[in-house]
């Protein structure tokens, strides 16, 4: 009996699992992605901390935080400073220096428009347009967790693409009461020749946050919140397939494409925006370059 009461606290010490120590804090912050304007930078260092992203020419300078794992998605914009220093708060861990390559956007005059193609111009086009801006304002101001780049990202259809992200375009032409009109804008996604039908895929798994057949500008609209501040923005479609809160996968079937809303052709565009979940306003969020995002590996 004696030996058994001695045995006893031995087994039942055996049997207990392993402690399992947590990971060293990060001592460093490290950034990989695409360091071009319209890229993206996949930075990794202490958790839940602020990082404080400098230019000399402050233009787009701002404060972005890790997440609980010590990763942070930040964007590049289209016209991001060639230098950036990204310093860690509070200073025990040393600032980061990354240079940005350039962009070289061309500059395209496109003649011919139709102007109500360009412009809310009735007073039902208007209120058409305010309420779709709104709907979309919404949807952009709502954060969601979800996989970002663990899986990459894919293209949305299979098509070739038609026009890239980046260029400027002056739209010259008339209305249907024969005036004239001009506009000029930047592109900001990234565009697919094909046909109306087209099945599109998510590029990457995510939460749908917008989901709507009838957009004034947009048309059938999607958008899908991949987690880390990335949404994709997919336009013009003919069938909307999801609806709001519908969480999916990569490669799960969105819609089909189409020729909705104010555009001159079937096609599909595609844009990604980022946005900084350190602000509270998202008049500072931009579109970054979809054709960048395929490039960057699975993380």
């Amino acid at each position: 009996m004696h030996k058994l009461s001695l045995l006893a606290p031995l087994v039942l010490l055996l049997a207990s699992p392993a402690r399992t120590e947590p990971p060293p804090p990060a001592t460093a912050l490290t950034c990989t992605g695409v360091t071009k304007q319209g890229g993206l930078l996949v930075c990794e260092g202490p958790p839940e901390t602020a990082i404080h992203v400098t230019s000399p020419k402050d233009k787009h300078d701002r404060t972005v935080r890790t997440d609980e794992a010590g990763t942070v998605l930040i964007g590049l914009h289209q016209k991001e400073a060639s230098t950036l220093t990204l310093t860690p708060d509070p200073g025990q861990i040393p600032p980061v220096t990354v240079q940005v390559a350039p962009r070289d956007d061309d500059f395209r005059l496109i003649r011919g428009f139709n102007c109500d193609k360009v412009d809310a111009r009735t007073e039902a086009q208007k209120q058409h347009a305010a309420e779709s801006w709104v709907k979309k304002q919404d949807a952009f101001a709502r954060f969601n967790t979800g996989p970002a780049l663990s899986k990459g990202f894919i293209k949305p259809v299979n098509g070739p693409a038609s026009s890239p992200f980046g260029p400027t375009r002056k739209y010259v032409g008339t209305g249907a009461n024969g005036d004239p009109c001009e506009k000029v804008s930047v592109h900001e996604g990234f565009d697919f020749a094909v046909p109306t039908g087209t099945p599109v895929s998510a590029p990457a798994g995510g939460t749908v946050v917008l989901a709507d057949t009838d957009l004034y500008y947009e048309g059938g609209t999607v958008f899908l919140d991949h987690g880390g501040g990335l949404v994709s923005v997919f336009l013009h479609l003919s069938a909307v397939d999801v609806t709001e809160g519908d969480v999916v996968s990569q490669g799960d079937r969105l819609g089909a494409t189409g020729n909705t809303g104010r555009t001159t052709g079937p096609h599909l565009h595609w844009a990604v925006k980022w946005r900084n979940e350190e602000t509270s306003g998202r008049d500072r969020d931009f579109y970054v370059d979809p054709a960048l995002l395929l490039a960057l590996e699975p993380h």
